[in-house]
């Protein structure tokens, strides 16, 4: 008889398992329409997972919500990217989380409005995401925030 080996795992470990699995194809230079497909689901289950874990927080839905948009931004989808930055920036603001997840969260709706051609939408998203950028006390999480919004392409 032999013995099966199975691997159990929590709610939060695939969460972060397969949010940094998104990120690792997110930092593709190029990626195969299967590693696309592979991002979104990765994406969903990660946001899923997170979801399920017990006292998971508005902050991780934020991220999760953010994450999903830059994922639908990466390959083109811009509808979907917007719909993820509403959700986004909705949690974020409801729960008075910190300046740097908001500004997140303007990026993210500057960059779908970019996909869907809604040029003066995108400067007034990212002039919003600036302004709360100039909030955030970490100088690590500012500089990060303002050169994503340098690659939004306006």
């Amino acid at each position: 008889m032999t013995v099966k080996e199975t691997s159990t795992f929590t709610h939060k470990q695939l969460a972060v398992k397969y949010f940094n699995a998104t990120w690792d194809i997110l930092d593709l230079t190029k990626r195969t329409k299967e590693e696309e497909e592979k991002m979104v689901h990765l994406a969903h289950s990660s946001f899923w997972h997170w979801t399920q874990v017990e006292g998971h927080t508005p902050k991780n839905l934020s991220i999760g919500y953010w994450q999903l948009s830059r994922v639908y931004a990466t390959v083109g989808n811009g509808e979907r990217a917007q719909y993820y930055a509403e959700r986004c920036l909705d949690v974020s603001l409801a729960n008075k989380i910190e300046p740097f997840y908001v500004g997140y969260a303007y990026e993210a709706l500057g960059r779908s409005n970019v996909l869907l051609d809604q040029r003066d939408l995108a400067i007034e998203h990212t002039n919003h995401a600036q302004e709360y950028a100039e909030q955030v006390q970490n100088e690590n999480e500012k500089s990060m925030l303002l050169n994503d919004l340098k690659t939004i392409g306006i």
